[in-house]
């Protein structure tokens, strides 16, 4: 019984015996040391049982010089498993691998989520979790536990107040608290507030100090609006060598807003003939790979010709590898041809477009708290196909600047 058990191990086939009386070829087996087992007679002239693989070329060999025919009915064994097996082997390696694809994805990283603190603390505690191994494509298994990943972003992350940490499947989520850190500001130092230009004061707003001038006047440059030095109130005055009483000031920082009419004086020439840029439509697109300052091509390999007027815009990429950014950019280089055209405008058209082109550069220089209230053309010529304006424009702005106040004085 054991040996019928263990033929599984070196393998066992069923054959079946066709012929005339076909037991006396199974006893001619049993004689030549062939073992049988499991023997059945499902006919007169035939006959089945079960033969080790070893012993299947001797029973071929016994049926050469007989009128029985063999046939192999059933093949069972770790020999022909094997076989089977390696039959299929792309199939298995394909399974391996997609069990093996399946265990790394389910156990990947995939979105990392922080909320309910600003976007620069945001930021921070990204690049902390970054340090700690956290974002997405890392492997869960390797990282800390949510509770010790909390525990350090509160040592780290000072800004903190509190933050959950809660890991749900392959994502982690974040809620943080900030803290509110209440910085004292240091006293301002005293000073004045004066006209850093010429005026007449339009409007008056002052926080601290003593105001100086008053609605309407004319003011000079350099004056002092706000003063930073404010009598004090004391009836124990004692008099001084003069006889006159002498005053006690307390020293402040004069702060406020001082809205005064202002006028400036500009200069501007216009050609008749407008020009513009007009998109053809016609455009190429270079792709190429930067690693520090060296620059490959990537398509096209050769640099293609230059339109003659063109509009070159350049898209960098930094390439994001589980988080690691190298010093490896992509770029995208699209050059789009463009047609200069050519309009005549009338000599009042260019005059418009002297003051627009005038007001917009005074307001970049003053700031958007300017307000342009007139502008005059003061005198224009028209010369080589060009306009020449003088112009004079009035200004409503903050005249108020702040000069220290010297207490050595």
């Amino acid at each position: 019984m054991k040996s019928v058990k263990s033929s599984y191990i070196s393998g066992f086939v069923e054959i079946e015996v066709t012929g005339k009386n076909p037991e006396n070829f199974l006893q001619q087996c049993a004689r030549n040391g062939i073992m049988l087992w499991e023997i059945k007679k499902p006919h007169t002239e035939q006959c089945t049982a079960r033969i080790q693989l070893k012993d299947v070329n001797k029973v071929r060999k016994l049926r050469r010089g007989s009128k029985f025919k063999i046939r192999f009915l059933d093949k069972q064994g770790i020999p022909f498993l094997k076989k089977r097996i390696s039959r299929k082997k792309p199939l298995l390696i394909g399974l391996f691998l997609s069990l093996f694809l399946f265990f790394i994805l389910s156990n990947m990283v995939w979105q990392v989520t922080v909320t309910g603190v600003p976007e620069e603390l945001e930021k921070k505690i990204t690049d902390q979790l970054t340090s700690y191994g956290v974002y997405p494509g890392a492997l869960s298994f390797t990282l800390e536990s949510p509770n010790q990943i909390q525990q350090l972003l509160l040592e780290d992350v000072p800004e903190l107040l509190w933050v959950g940490v809660d890991k749900k499947g392959t994502s982690f989520y974040l809620e943080g608290v900030e803290k509110l850190i209440i910085e004292k500001d240091e006293p301002a130092a005293p000073r004045h507030l004066i006209a850093d230009k010429s005026g007449v004061i339009q409007s008056m707003y002052v926080r601290k100090g003593l105001a100086q001038v008053t609605v309407n006047e004319v003011v000079e440059k350099g004056e002092i609006l706000v003063s930073g030095a404010i009598e004090k109130l004391n009836t124990n005055r004692e008099e001084g060598e003069d006889g006159n009483e002498e005053k006690e000031y307390e020293l402040v920082a004069a702060d406020g807003e001082v809205v005064a009419t202002t006028w400036y004086r500009a200069e501007v020439t216009v050609p008749l003939t407008a020009e513009h840029d007009e998109l053809t439509g016609n455009s190429k697109e270079t792709y190429r790979i930067k690693f520090g300052s060296l620059s490959i091509p990537i398509w096209p390999l050769t640099r293609s010709e230059s339109f003659e007027h063109e509009l070159v815009e350049t898209d960098e990429h930094q390439v994001n590898i589980f988080g690691w950014q190298p010093s490896i950019y992509f770029l995208t280089e699209k050059r789009q041809e463009t047609s200069p055209k050519y309009h005549e405008r009338s000599q009042e058209e260019a005059i418009q477009a002297g003051i627009r082109q005038v007001k917009n550069d005074l307001l970049r220089r003053l700031g958007n708290d300017a307000q342009i209230i007139t502008e005059k053309v003061l005198h224009e010529t028209t010369e080589h196909g060009k306009v020449n304006l003088s112009l004079y424009i009035t200004v409503e702005e903050n005249i108020a600047a702040r000069q220290p106040i010297n207490q050595g004085d």
